[in-house]
């Protein structure tokens, strides 16, 4: 991040076809500096050879299928960067929907990381009419990061909106645990998230006590199966978009 953005690139695909375009595109490419931000477990693939191609060519967009806003304006924005993080971004707009079928909420993923700066600032960046078109001028915005919550604090925090910018990322807490105990513990797992959205929108503040006791009870449930199993519960591991 302390480098020159003439040669900086970082990259953080959600699933596998989005990193083999990343990784196609790094390596072709001459005279940058590179990072492709990935684990090594096996998660859940959101789009074909082709659609990855095009997310990542732009670097940013809306997941349409994961969105409830067409045609109107959100009253949230889900947003995410990282494979854990879309998948736990994903669950929670699940959670959200079932609670409050009516809630419009705009799915946003991040794969080029430097989307987030104006394009005053790095060549990647968005000018300020696109990424207020992608992030709103002022509603709230749910981001749920795989890396420290500052960074994408740093990254806009000349933007419009960033005053309703609300980051989940990593806390440096947690040591042997399960992926969703690491979750919790940093506060970037879908529970967490779903509670969040709730108390960062308005027309949720007042209705949404009910749902955020639901959550709190479930997120208590994967806890204790993970202290009495070591492992995450099969609705953890198991869980696919079903919508």
């Amino acid at each position: 991040m302390n480098k020159s953005a003439e040669v900086t690139r970082i990259y953080l695909p959600p699933d596998v076809n989005c990193l083999l375009s990343v990784a196609d595109h790094c390596l072709r490419s001459v005279n940058y500096v590179n990072v492709i931000v990935s684990d090594k477990q096996s998660h859940l693939q959101y789009m074909d050879m082709d659609n990855a191609v095009r997310h990542c060519t732009k670097g940013i967009g809306i997941w349409e299928w994961a969105s409830t806003d067409q045609g109107a304006e959100p009253d949230l924005v889900m947003a995410c960067a990282g494979d854990i993080p879309t998948q736990e971004a994903l669950a929670a707009t699940v959670l959200l929907r079932h609670e409050f079928p009516d809630l419009k909420i705009r799915f946003v993923n991040v794969v080029d990381l430097f989307k987030m700066q104006p394009d005053s600032e790095h060549p990647h960046g968005l000018n300020d009419r696109d990424f207020d078109s992608l992030f709103t001028a002022d509603r709230p915005v749910i981001f749920n990061f795989h890396g420290y919550p500052w960074l994408i604090h740093r990254l806009a925090y000349r933007r419009n909106n960033h005053v309703n910018f609300h980051v989940r990322g990593y806390k440096e807490k947690g040591n042997i645990n399960t992926p969703m105990e690491l979750a919790i513990r940093n506060n970037i797992d879908r529970f967490s998230l779903a509670i969040d959205a709730i108390d960062r929108t308005p027309k949720l503040q007042r209705v949404g006590s009910h749902a955020k006791e639901r959550f709190r009870n479930l997120q208590i449930d994967c806890l204790t199966y993970a202290h009495q199993n070591g492992i995450d519960a099969p609705e953890i591991t198991g869980w696919k978009w079903p919508l």
